[in-house]
């Protein structure tokens, strides 16, 4: 993963059928996938539970997806987000909305991960702000 501030660190699928795109991003590209717990993508998830699914090729996480779901999911389409990684994602948030944007969705804090946002730009194209716990890479 990627973590220099200012650039894309993480991309996720927004998806209907989470099981469909393992199979077909696995025939496809060759990606290898994991079900974590949703909220702790360091512990395996159990049959049953939410989940969050990570990407890897060989040893290197890729990405992750997740199941769109719930009223506030109904309208919306699958589809990639990508992540910039910023030091203060509430900053970069309130600057975002004093600039024009919006705040979509957060802030959601992830253990041992970090602090995520979703904004707009005054277009309304869509954005994922990653405030991450990981130390920068250079």
């Amino acid at each position: 993963m990627e973590t220099k501030k200012g650039t894309f660190g993480w991309n996720e699928l927004m998806t209907t059928d989470v099981e469909g795109a393992k199979e077909f991003y696995a025939k496809v590209i060759g990606w290898s996938s994991q079900d974590m717990q949703f909220g702790n993508p360091t512990v395996p998830a159990k049959p049953g539970e939410p989940s969050y699914t990570l990407w890897t090729m060989g040893d290197m996480q890729v990405g992750g997806a997740m199941k769109l779901e719930g009223p506030e999911m109904e309208n919306i389409p699958p589809h990639w987000m990508s992540y910039v990684n910023v030091a203060d994602a509430d900053d970069v948030a309130q600057k975002a909305v004093e600039n024009g944007g919006k705040i979509i969705f957060g802030p959601m804090d992830v253990e041992g991960v970090g602090r995520f946002y979703i904004i707009s730009d005054p277009q309304g194209a869509a954005l994922g702000l990653a405030q991450t716990t990981v130390e920068e890479s250079s």
